[in-house]
C-alpha cells in the first residue's frame, strides 16, 4: 500500500470515529435522550438484578399481613393476599422489558424485510407485500389483538409476543418502503448494480445503512407499542394471571378493588411504571429524530438563539 493510500485510509477512519463520537456527544447532551435513557437503564437494572432493589426472593409469596399500609419493611404496602407490592413491581420489570425488546425487535426485523424488499424489488413483489401491509394497517389493531389473544388460549408470554409481532410490523414497513423507494434509483445504487454486486449485498451494504435512523425510530415505536399493548392485554385478563408483570398487577388490583379498599399504590405503582417505560422510549425516539434530522436541529438552534437574544436584551 502506498503512502497516499495509507494516508487516505487513516483519514477515513478518523472521520468515521469523529462522526461516531460526535453523535454520542450530541445524544448525551440532548435532555430528552438523557431522561429517556436514564429511565430505561433503571428498569434494566431492576429486571436483571432485582436483588439490588428488594430482599424478597419470591414476589408471589403469601408471607406478609394482607392489605398492609406502606412501612419501612414494605415501602408500597402489601396486597390483599399478603404479597409485597414493591417486590412485585421490581420483578415485574423483567417481563415488560422482554416484551419491549423481543416484540419490538422482531417487529422491526419484519418491517425491514417487508418494506425494503418491496421497495427494492418492485413489480409484483411490491404489489403483493404492499397489499398485505395495507390490509393489516386498516384493520383496527386492538380488537384484532384481543381476538387473537383470546382464541390462542389464555395467553402466556409467547402468545402475547406472537400477537404483538404480528400486529406491530405493518406501520414501520410502510415507512421503510417509502424511504427505500426514494433511494432505489440513486447514483450509488446504480453504480453498485453496474459493478455486478448481488442484490443481497446492495440491500445490506448500501440501502440499510442509509435507513439506519429510520430503523432505530421504527424499533423505538414498536417497543412503545408493545409495552402499552401488552399491559392492556394483561389488564383485561388475556395474559397469564399467575405471571409477575405490571399488567397482571393491574389486573389483580382491579379484581381486588384496590382503589376502593384503601390500597391505591397497588394500582398506581404499576400504572406509573408502564407510563414511565413508555415515556422513555418516546423520549429517546424524539431525541433521535432531533439528532438525525437537520430540519429539527435547525429549529432547536433557532429557539436557543432567540432565547439567548431575549436574555441579552433583558
Amino acid at each position: 500500500m502506498s503512502i497516499v493510500q495509507t494516508t487516505v485510509a487513516a483519514e477515513l477512519v478518523a472521520v468515521q470515529a469523529k462522526r461516531r463520537g460526535g453523535f454520542w456527544h450530541t445524544f448525551v447532551r440532548n435532555p430528552k435522550a438523557v431522561v429517556g435513557l436514564g429511565i430505561f437503564l433503571v428498569f434494566t437494572l431492576m429486571s436483571v438484578w432485582p436483588g439490588l432493589f428488594t430482599s424478597v426472593g419470591d414476589p408471589n409469596e403469601l408471607a406478609f399481613a394482607p392489605s398492609g399500609p406502606p412501612s419501612a419493611d414494605h415501602i408500597l404496602g402489601t396486597t390483599a393476599l399478603g404479597q409485597d407490592i414493591w417486590a412485585q413491581l421490581v420483578f415485574g420489570a423483567r417481563q415488560s422489558l422482554v416484551v419491549a425488546v423481543v416484540a419490538g425487535g422482531c417487529a422491526t426485523v419484519l418491517s425491514v424485510l417487508v418494506g425494503v424488499t418491496a421497495a427494492y424489488l418492485g413489480g409484483i413483489v411490491d404489489d403483493v407485500l404492499s397489499l398485505l401491509t395495507n390490509a393489516i394497517l386498516v384493520i383496527p389493531a386492538f380488537p384484532l389483538i384481543i381476538i387473537f389473544a383470546k382464541y390462542a388460549g389464555q395467553g402466556g408470554l409467547l402468545v402475547i409476543l406472537a400477537v404483538l409481532i404480528f400486529t406491530g410490523w405493518s406501520y414501520g414497513a410502510n415507512q421503510l418502503r417509502a424511504q427505500a423507494l426514494s433511494l432505489r434509483n440513486r447514483d450509488f445504487l446504480e453504480a453498485a448494480r453496474v459493478r455486478g454486486e448481488r442484490r443481497s449485498y446492495i440491500i445490506v451494504a448500501e440501502v440499510l445503512p442509509n435507513l439506519a435512523s429510520l430503523i432505530v425510530a421504527t424499533f423505538l415505536n414498536a417497543a412503545l407499542y408493545s409495552v402499552l399493548t401488552a399491559a392492556g392485554l394483561q389488564f383485561l385478563g388475556l395474559g397469564d394471571s399467575n405471571s409477575v408483570s405490571w399488567g397482571t398487577m393491574l389486573y389483580w388490583s382491579q379484581n381486588q378493588q384496590a382503589l376502593q379498599t384503601g390500597m391505591p399504590l397497588w394500582s398506581l405503582a404499576p400504572g406509573l411504571c408502564v407510563a414511565l417505560l413508555g415515556a422513555s422510549f418516546a423520549l429517546m425516539n424524539y431525541a433521535f429524530d432531533e439528532i438525525s434530522s437537520p430540519a429539527l436541529r435547525s429549529v432547536r438552534r433557532n429557539r436557543a438563539r432567540r432565547s439567548g437574544d431575549r436574555g441579552d436584551v433583558g
